[in-house]
């Protein structure tokens, strides 16, 4: 019976894998359709965004045309950007560092 030879990982390592784990962001644009109120509502009712941050967001998506509102796994992104769209926001994710 062979036993497991234990790896050793350099900390430079573990940096590298954390970097890959959040690599993709929501992007939520600007519309001419939604209210801006409703945009801070669904920012605060879907993100669970303070009164605060949820206005900044969108004002950023009023002013800037685009905000990114999350950021994590491209799974996570992609459910975020499904969610945007059934509350009627054009979203959409893409790398983070493409940002």
């Amino acid at each position: 019976m062979t036993t497991p030879t234990p790896i050793e990982i350099a900390e430079s390592d573990f940096e590298a894998i954390v970097e890959l784990e959040d690599p993709w962001v929501t992007i939520v644009w600007n519309d001419p359709v939604n209210l801006m109120s409703y945009v801070a509502y669904v920012f605060r009712n879907y993100f669970g965004y303070t009164d605060e941050k949820a206005h900044e967001l969108m004002l950023a998506v009023h002013h800037d045309g685009k905000a990114v509102v999350s950021s994590g796994s491209r799974e996570q992104m992609e459910r975020h950007v499904q969610a945007m769209h059934e509350y009627g926001l054009w979203a959409t994710l893409d790398r983070a560092d493409a940002q």
